[in-house]
């Protein structure tokens, strides 16, 4: 086999920081999967996009990159088709390649940095809409024994950004394919969740499609979040809070504009942006590393900085946060 092996992984993380592995090594399928792993390149780490990873020092691994491709649909009737993934394809290029054939369920999802593998894994969303709505399974190989299994979305156990491969099943599989089930005519449309009504409405839409959404969205985030060829970052670097309705209220009396989204009649989710926001962080810099001048909810990496800087400044924000609200606020980009 020609594996490319390279050392630097500047290149492979979108926060843009030069730490070193062992080696890269590229998969292109599921048999070059289990061909490598049965040669034992041991210890190794999975990576896809690097588009949420934070490295914080050299990686004494090998990394198995993930770059199985393809879109083939599997099944379709009249409403609906089925549509398999390769893990290692762009997600942001499979949300267009749906609404190039008209089909809908993924166009609040538009210019989500990372692959489809790891779409499942983080149980990517946005705007009120999660991968899970459209998800109907996927393909991984197990790491151990090179077996390959296929999970339904109950086993995968999607919650807010988790999912089994996020915890008990943690490195134990490589997922190579994904499916999803999506729809020729929209099933219900979602775009009353933060700016998408203001910018249709700012260009006169009022009954709009998936791809008016999907535009809608790209605009939106284009404003509000740098480019990683730009300003090194990994999109949002921490979930929003869910707290118990109780504490939202307390909290309200206190802060009668805090914004909030109901997530059941007992738990709201409150924006984290808003919380760093109100702390003074946005903006700021330090050791060539910082918050987003317009998006508190983005670390950034202006070039010369390292992964600790970026870790430490994560934990500031995240104590004053605690001693300011009493909300816990998380990482969900993955610290390396």
């Amino acid at each position: 086999m020609n594996h490319a092996l390279e050392t630097n992984l500047k290149a492979y993380n979108t926060f843009g920081f030069e730490y070193h592995c062992k080696g890269i090594i590229r998969i292109f399928s599921v048999e070059m999967l289990q061909d490598v792993l049965s040669k034992n390149f041991k210890p190794f780490k999975i990576l896809g996009g690097g588009s949420n990873v934070l490295l914080t020092e050299n990686i004494d691994a090998y990394i198995l990159k993930n770059e199985i491709k393809g879109i083939s649909i599997t099944q379709e009737d009249e409403d609906q088709i089925l549509v398999r993934v390769g893990a290692g394809e762009i997600w942001h290029q499979f949300v267009m390649w749906s609404l190039s054939h008209h089909l809908s369920g993924l166009e609040n999802l538009s210019l989500i940095p990372g692959t489809v593998g790891a779409a499942p894994m983080q149980n990517i969303g946005a705007y009120g809409v999660e991968q899970e709505t459209a998800f109907h399974h996927l393909e991984a190989v197990h790491i151990e024994t090179g077996s390959i299994h296929e999970f339904s979305k109950e086993v995968c156990q999607f919650g807010y950004r988790e999912s089994i491969f996020k915890n008990t099943l943690k490195d134990q599989y490589f997922i190579t394919h994904v499916t999803y089930q999506l729809y020729k005519k929209p099933q219900s449309l979602h775009y009353s969740y933060g700016a998408i009504e203001e910018v249709l409405n700012a260009h006169n839409i009022s009954n709009p499609s998936s791809n008016d959404i999907a535009e809608a969205i790209i605009e939106i985030r284009k404003s509000k979040l740098p480019d990683p060829k730009t300003i090194g970052n990994a999109g949002s670097f921490f979930k929003n809070p869910v707290i118990s309705k109780e504490q939202f209220l307390t909290l309200r009396n206190t802060y009668a504009n805090l914004p909030h989204y109901p997530v059941s009649d007992t738990s709201v989710k409150i924006p984290a942006a808003w919380l760093i926001d109100q702390l003074g962080f946005k903006g700021i810099t330090r050791n060539e590393v910082g918050v987003h001048k317009n998006q508190a909810l983005v670390l950034v990496h202006y070039g010369s900085g390292q992964g600790q800087d970026v870790r430490m400044l994560a934990q500031e924000i995240q104590a004053k946060v605690k001693s300011t609200f009493n909300i816990e606020i998380t990482p969900e980009v993955n610290i390396w």
